[in-house]
């Protein structure tokens, strides 16, 4: 493997394991975090209270949770428990105040992520399970047809990661949908009450199984698709909501890099945009079928370049932006950052972004992308560097 995406500035919460081949190759893990360090005592984490940044579009945002299941495939993690299963977050645009207030995540998933990656852990489980977000369970939809975006998390990270920027596309006329990838993760909680471990965790091969962890992303993401556009028995009850014809995909990590054979094999699919993933399934040389790309991402040490996004550029046939966001680390593309600030847990070295401006600028730039290649508004954004974000550059 020669030069991935990871930096020192990895070793902020939760970030243990941030490459998608991290669990096949150790030595490239970062450090354990000094939970201890800095101003974030056990009794400041006591009473921390966590809130994800306000969405930024005109609609309030609805969320429901579904629980499928592919009888046609079996899980390739633990064939032994029968056919593959997934737990899926739908965000759709909605009515304010019809609902009740969406939790972060489970306790049991909060308390499994805490406990994988936080070493000597002393976080109490609510400081993440309680976090405040900005969907509502049960809220009544707004009509229309609108775009599908799914998002797909980092290796070993649950789907709630994600939650900011599923979100905020929410707001701005989005139905999106956010995948767990079951035992890809420190836990994914079913509706009876199990929370199943990672699996996967150590059993990823080096490149060779990298690649297969994508591609099996891939099959999920088509399997969701298959199910909520599904006529005349859809698995969501709020389908109508979604408009066929005009469906994206994007991921952090590993879910970033799923989007290169999830467009390669699913027609239905538009447009992808990779948030800072090492890509094992490369861009072929004969390119994505002329459909849009985007990759976005941090800052190698040195000035280094990562292979995987050189190939891959030089081969993409269709609409590309290549931006790296100086300041930034691999998390910086989720909702970690809000995490490490309100908890008082120390940044990594080179990383000197703060966490309101990294999400800020994640959603600007994923925002933008999807408006112009789903909804066909032009957005000047993607034109080239911008002075109101000296922060990211372009690639020529």
């Amino acid at each position: 493997m020669s030069r991935l995406r990871t930096t020192a500035a990895a070793a902020a919460l939760l970030l243990a394991l941030p490459l998608s081949v991290a669990a096949a190759a150790p030595a490239l893990a970062a450090p354990p975090v000094n939970s201890g360090a800095g101003p974030a005592d056990p009794a400041t984490r006591a009473t921390a209270r966590i809130e994800l940044p306000r969405p930024t579009g005109p609609y309030a945002v609805g969320q429901e949770v579904l629980h499928l299941v592919d009888q046609d495939r079996p899980d390739p993690w633990v064939p032994s428990s029968g056919p593959r299963q997934l737990m899926v977050s739908m965000y759709y645009p909605a009515h304010a105040g019809t609902g009740t207030p969406a939790p972060y995540m489970t306790p049991a998933a909060a308390r499994a992520l805490l406990d994988g990656k936080v070493p000597g852990n002393t976080i109490p489980t609510e400081a993440v399970s309680g976090a405040r977000t900005w969907a509502e369970s049960g809220a009544r939809p707004q009509g229309g047809h609108y775009p599908l975006v799914v998002l797909s998390p980092g290796f070993t990270m649950p789907r709630a990661t994600l939650s900011g920027l599923a979100e905020d596309l929410t707001s701005r006329g989005y139905v999106v949908a956010v995948i767990d990838h079951t035992y890809e993760n420190t836990g994914t909680t079913f509706p009876d009450g199990r929370t199943l471990p990672c699996a996967a965790c150590g059993a990823v091969d080096g490149d060779a199984g990298a690649a297969r962890l994508e591609a099996g992303r891939a099959k999920d993401v088509s399997f969701v698709i298959d199910r909520l556009t599904d006529r005349p028995h859809p698995a969501w009850r709020y389908a109508r909501l979604i408009d066929r014809d005009r469906i994206g995909m994007a991921g952090h990590s590993a879910g970033g890099a799923s989007t290169v054979p999830a467009l390669l094999t699913d027609d239905r699919i538009r447009a992808g945009v990779n948030m800072d993933g090492t890509m094992h399934y490369l861009v072929p040389e004969s390119g994505l079928k002329g459909k849009p790309f985007m990759m976005i991402g941090h800052p190698l040490s040195e000035g280094g370049e990562d292979s995987s996004w050189v190939t891959s550029w030089a081969r993409l046939d269709g609409w590309k932006r290549q931006l790296t966001v100086d300041g930034s680390d691999h998390g910086s593309f989720t909702d970690l950052p809000v995490f490490i600030d309100g908890l008082g847990l120390p940044k990594g070295p080179y990383t000197t972004i703060g966490s309101r401006r990294a999400v800020e600028l994640t959603r600007q730039y994923v925002g933008a992308f999807f408006d112009l290649q789903l909804k066909g508004v032009p957005q000047p954004l993607l034109d080239g560097p911008s002075a109101a974000n000296p922060e990211v550059r372009f690639t020529p």
